[in-house]
């Protein structure tokens, strides 16, 4: 409760701040709009082309280019400010004023700054999502929709944590942005449909590097195949990554040169 109190206050002031410069404010929101926009168009050319796209039709590539938006809406809602900053922080030394709080250095790392902009992304990918979900030809069912968004939530947990990965070796190569780079340029396998994949990079996205679970192999549990098995290889990647990550972090720590070394 008490960290949940600490990000109300936190996302209060978020949102202050944002609307203190309304112009930065509006475009975001249509940038991020445009982007979706593209995507759909995308997928429509695709589909000009062809009858399926990795085994799926063009109505379950829609309901995935829906999951793709609203997962990406909330990562940049809640992380990206905040990971984007991370190895400034830790550059300059300015980590030392999270270092010597009351409270998790890493809670304040990671949602210290809360998107407003991407906020109102967010409420329109909502849209978009429910909206692919209800023109869907056959029903889905409350459980397996409701198991399927529990599954991007954990997608959403899980990029955070591929970001971390890959930024956390600033503490020791002190470079302006770690690995950040190489991680978006293997981000693009995560906005594809996985079935399109084959043989062993198939089975690297779904494992080593799993960016198939972002939101794409989440989606098969809503056409019945095999829902148990999805969420336990879900679990059993997440709670890795989770070790990775927080390993990582403390070795990261005893590496950091604080301003005032």
């Amino acid at each position: 409760m008490r960290y949940l109190r600490l990000y109300g206050y936190l996302m209060r002031f978020s949102f202050s701040r944002a609307m203190e410069f309304r112009v930065d404010f509006f475009f975001r929101v249509f940038m991020d709009a445009l982007w979706y926009a593209v995507h759909i168009v995308f997928f429509r050319v695709l589909f000009e082309e062809t009858q399926a796209l990795g085994g799926w039709n063009w109505d379950q590539v829609l309901v995935f280019a829906a999951s793709m938006f609203l997962m990406d809406a909330i990562q940049m809602t809640l992380f990206s400010n905040n990971t984007w900053w991370f190895p400034i922080l830790v550059n300059r030394g300015d980590l030392d004023y999270y270092l010597v709080r009351p409270a998790s250095a890493l809670f304040f790392v990671s949602l210290r700054d809360f998107a407003a902009n991407s906020f109102l992304n967010l409420l329109l990918a909502i849209g978009i999502f429910v909206w692919a979900l209800a023109r869907y030809p056959e029903p889905f069912g409350a459980a397996r929709v409701a198991l399927f968004v529990v599954l991007l939530l954990a997608g959403v947990y899980l990029f955070y944590l591929l970001s971390m990965v890959t930024l956390i070796p600033v503490f020791w190569l002190q470079s302006r942005t770690g690995l950040r780079e190489i991680f978006w340029s293997l981000e693009r396998f995560g906005l594809r449909p996985h079935g399109i994949y084959r043989g062993w990079v198939r089975r690297v996205l779904l494992s080593l590097l799993p960016l198939a679970l972002l939101c794409s192999y989440p989606q098969e549990i809503l056409y019945g195949d095999a829902p148990l098995r999805i969420v336990l290889h879900t679990a059993a990647v997440l709670a890795g990554a989770t070790l990775v990550t927080a390993w990582m972090w403390r070795r990261g720590l005893r590496s950091y040169s604080s301003a005032s070394s």
